[in-house]
């Protein structure tokens, strides 16, 4: 089985999970990348899963649906979606080239944003993450309170540490240059930055991450940590270092304004 991150737009990366009856794929934005890899050696698309509402994620739904008949399954609660799908959330779950995809709710990017996670993938267990959780950062909060985003990437960080993290965007360099700021002495975050500098130079994607390698470098789950809220107390002298939403949202809010 093959996973493949297929490049759109200027940094979307829309995930296709490849096995011998036919192809997956996560939130296609644009559907031509998509028939182009049906087209050589995917298959039939058997299943379009979509994290949430935001165009880049869904423009190419109709299209896809409409050449291949492939179902779609989409948040709840977000009713945008364009087209017909199948509404799932968490505890939900979604079976698809023999796998079992568990939906997990994760509200902050968009109010009804899900993530879907296969505990038992070829290759070890992956998560279609969307827009929540990125390589070294997180999304914007569009629609959701610091709250709801902490309890979301909380339910993330707790999935296995071998978990591919299959994130919508090739934000991670600059996601590292802001965690640098953070945690200018994480020597793990200092090595998966060269790694990934050395990855970018041969223009070659950075992701998929991991749950235990984004749990040592990734600031937005580690609000918990001593020096991680000193630094954003730096930011904000207001922060509460003992309140992990309030380090959250003053990091959140130093990364919006961060250059």
């Amino acid at each position: 089985m093959k996973l493949l991150p297929l490049p759109a737009f200027a940094d979307n990366y829309i995930w296709m999970l490849q096995g011998a009856q036919g192809a997956v794929v996560v939130d296609p934005g644009d559907a031509a990348p998509v028939s182009r890899a049906l087209g050589g050696a995917g298959g039939p698309l058997l299943a379009i899963l979509v994290t949430h509402h935001h165009g880049d994620h869904v423009g190419g739904v109709p299209e896809l649906q409409e050449a291949t008949g492939a179902p779609v399954y989409a948040p709840a609660t977000e009713l945008n979606i364009p087209g017909p799908a199948q509404r799932v959330a968490g505890g939900d779950s979604v079976t698809a080239l023999g796998l079992r995809f568990q939906v997990i709710d994760v509200p902050g990017h968009t109010a009804g944003h899900i993530a879907y996670f296969c505990a038992e993938a070829p290759g070890g267990p992956l998560l279609f993450c969307g827009d929540t959780l990125f390589s070294g950062g997180c999304g914007r909060l569009f629609e959701g309170t610091a709250a709801q985003m902490l309890a979301s990437l909380d339910r993330l960080a707790a999935l296995p540490d071998d978990t591919r993290v299959c994130c919508a965007h090739e934000y991670t360099l600059s996601n590292l240059k802001f965690a640098r700021a953070v945690e200018p002495s994480n020597a793990a975050l200092l090595d998966y930055e060269r790694r990934c500098q050395d990855l970018r130079q041969q223009g070659l994607p950075t992701l998929p991450s991991s749950i235990g390698l984004e749990r040592r470098i990734n600031p937005f789950l580690r609000a918990r940590v001593p020096e991680v809220a000193r630094a954003a107390q730096g930011f904000d002298a207001g922060v509460d270092a003992d309140d992990p939403v309030s380090v959250f949202a003053a990091l959140r809010q130093w990364k919006n304004e961060f250059r």
